[in-house]
């Protein structure tokens, strides 16, 4: 469990084009759209003209007439909504490595064009974030003011680690008598990425990953929307709270161990041990 620190604000390093961490697996991706294919401007005239029955001489179409199909430039630009949702996600992103980092402070208010100002954006997608994350809980509108950071205490992460428990703990022990061995194998490289980010005591890092383990392990019962809720309980869970010390990376790397250790059992279909690791991994959740 993540808990909050005494540093305010974000940390420098989330600099313009720097916002969003990379994939677990280090590569990166894209979408390419493909080019438009050129057509022939004579071709598409003339197609024109003898749908129209219009022509002037040369076999241009009269004054107001335009060829079906030929590009004029009334013609509106790509819609930039796409651009600016991309900034707002990138912004989504490091709001929430710093909320588990406890750069944002439990019970401090920030401003929308403050930390615009450090990300080296505009207020906006700031704001959008804000108000994404309010919805979470993760923070609360003030007006003419800014968001402050949600304060919680203890129990309410007892209470997070419980209504998970409930949730995974029947679903990973249905998975482990019906999943065979070389479904369990293909999670080994999210196991180890939260082993890699605890080496390096990366909190956001381990977070990440760490839900990105239990997501896949959910997603092999097929249930879309057990998956939704648990994760965003999970992401809850990670959430600082108003007071105690920061995560230690000794606590990091017990967590990260059980993920593997788990993966052996579920491999080899040994349910005392997946049982018994699934509900300590839990017990030790509200830490």
């Amino acid at each position: 469990m993540e808990q909050g620190s005494a540093r305010e604000g974000v940390r420098p390093a989330y600099a313009p084009g720097a916002f969003s961490r990379a994939p677990a697996d280090g590569r990166t991706r894209e979408c390419r759209v493909p080019e438009q294919a050129r057509v022939e401007r004579a071709g598409v005239e003339r197609a024109g003209v003898e749908r129209a029955g219009v022509e002037r001489p040369g076999g241009r179409p009269a004054d107001g007439e335009q060829a079906r199909g030929e590009h004029t430039h009334s013609e509106p630009p790509a819609p930039r909504v796409v651009q600016r949702h991309s900034v707002r996600g990138q912004i989504l992103d490091a709001l929430r490595a710093a909320l588990v980092d406890g750069e944002l402070v439990p019970g401090q208010v920030y401003s929308a064009p403050a930390l615009g100002a450090r990300f080296g954006v505009s207020a906006t997608p700031v704001r959008e974030a804000m108000q994404r994350l309010a919805v979470e809980g993760a923070v609360e509108v003030v007006p003419n003011r800014g968001f402050r950071v949600s304060e919680r205490g203890p129990r309410e992460l007892a209470e997070l680690a419980e209504v998970r428990a409930l949730i995974e703990v029947p679903v990973m022990l249905g998975l482990a008598r019906t999943v065979p061995a070389h479904r369990w194998c293909g999670l080994r490289p999210l196991a180890e990425a939260t082993v890699t980010a605890a080496a390096v005591g990366d909190r956001a890092a381990y977070a990440e990953s760490d839900r990105a383990f239990h997501r896949a392990v959910l997603t092999l019962s097929g249930n879309e929307q057990l998956v939704a809720v648990a994760d965003e309980l999970h992401r809850r869970s990670q959430w600082p709270l108003v007071s105690g010390p920061a995560t230690r990376r000794a606590d990091l790397l017990a967590d990260a161990s059980e993920h593997t250790a788990l993966l052996d059992a579920l491999v080899s279909q040994d349910l005392a041990v997946v049982q018994a690791l699934v509900r300590e991994h839990f017990a030790g959740a509200d830490r």
